[in-house]
C-alpha cells in the first residue's frame, strides 16, 4: 500500500526540501519505489535532483499533459514531478475550479499505485497548493529546525490538519517530527527537543545534525548520499530512512 506523505512546516528554513530529497533517496537505496511531488513553485527539489525540464506539476494539474508524462526519473527507483514558477499561475487558475482542493488527489490517483512512497515537498505557506497536498496525503512529517520560531509554524499546521479531517472526513495524521539543524552541544537545541517530546511523545524521528555538507550538496545537484556518503548527515538520513521503513502508522 502506497504511503502518501506531506513534508511540511509553515515556517521557512526548516529543511523541508533537504529532508524530502534525502529521505526519498534513502528509501530508494533500500529498494523502495519512491516519487517526489514538488508542490513548491521555487522548484528546489527538482533542482537538487538535477532535473532540467519545462514539463512540471503545472501541466499535470491543469490537464495539459497526462500526469505520467510529467514524471522524471532521477535515480534508480526514484522519480520526481518537478515544479517551477509556473505553479504560481496554476494556483490562481485553480481558485475558480470546482472541487479545487482535491484536484491534486484526482490527478495523482492515476499513478500512485506504482510507488511504495510518495512525498509531497510543500511550500512554507498556507495556500491552495498546500491544501491540496493535505487533502491527498495520509500522513504528515514535520521538519523542525532547532529555533523557537519553528514551533510557531507547527501550531497553525495542527489546526489546519484538524480542519481538513473534519471538513473532508479524513484521518490525516502526524507520523513523524524530524529535528533538523540539530546540535547536541547547544542548550537551545535541548530545550526545543524537550518541548517537542512533551507535545509529540513517540513521534520524534532521528535528529539530523547540522552539517556543512548538507548545505553544499544542492550546489552539486546531489543528495547527501552522493555528495558526502560518509558524512554524519548521510548517517542521520540513513537512520531516519530505516525508521520510516519500520514505522507503523500512528494516528493523531
Amino acid at each position: 500500500m502506497t504511503r502518501r506523505i506531506a513534508i511540511i512546516n509553515y515556517k521557512g528554513g526548516t529543511g523541508k526540501t533537504t529532508t524530502t530529497i534525502n529521505l526519498a533517496h534513502g528509501l530508494s537505496l533500500n529498494g523502495k519505489r519512491v516519487l517526489i511531488v514538488d508542490i513548491d513553485p521555487q522548484g528546489s527539489a527538482g533542482y537538487c535532483c538535477g532535473v532540467d525540464t519545462d514539463v512540471t506539476l503545472y501541466d499535470a494539474l491543469l490537464g495539459i499533459k497526462p500526469v505520467q508524462d510529467t514524471i522524471s526519473s532521477v535515480r534508480n527507483q526514484l522519480d520526481i514531478i518537478p515544479s517551477n514558477e509556473r505553479l504560481f499561475a496554476a494556483e490562481l487558475k485553480l481558485a475558480g475550479l470546482p472541487r479545487r482542493e482535491t484536484l491534486l488527489a484526482r490527478r495523482l490517483e492515476e499513478i500512485d499505485r506504482q510507488y511504495d512512497f510518495i512525498f509531497l515537498d510543500c511550500p512554507p505557506s498556507m495556500n491552495l497548493l498546500n491544501q491540496n497536498a493535505l487533502t491527498y496525503a495520509d500522513e504528515v512529517m514535520i521538519p523542525v529546525s532547532m529555533e523557537y520560531m519553528s514551533l510557531v509554524g507547527i501550531r497553525q499546521l495542527l489546526k489546519n490538519i484538524q480542519m481538513v479531517n473534519k471538513l473532508l472526513f479524513r484521518e490525516l495524521s502526524i507520523s513523524k517530527i524530524i529535528p533538523t539543524f540539530f546540535d547536541p552541544r547547544n542548550q537551545k537545541t535541548q530545550n526545543i527537543m524537550d518541548s517537542l517530546q512533551r507535545v509529540f511523545p513517540g513521534l520524534i524521528g532521528h535528529p539530523i545534525r547540522a552539517s556543512i555538507a548538507l548545505s553544499e550538496a544542492p550546489g552539486s545537484r546531489q543528495t547527501i548520499f552522493e555528495y558526502a556518503p560518509k558524512s554524519k548527515a548521510a548517517a542521520d538520513y540513513l537512520q531516519l530512512s530505516s525508521e520510516v521503513l519500520n514505522d507503523v502508522k500512528k494516528i493523531r
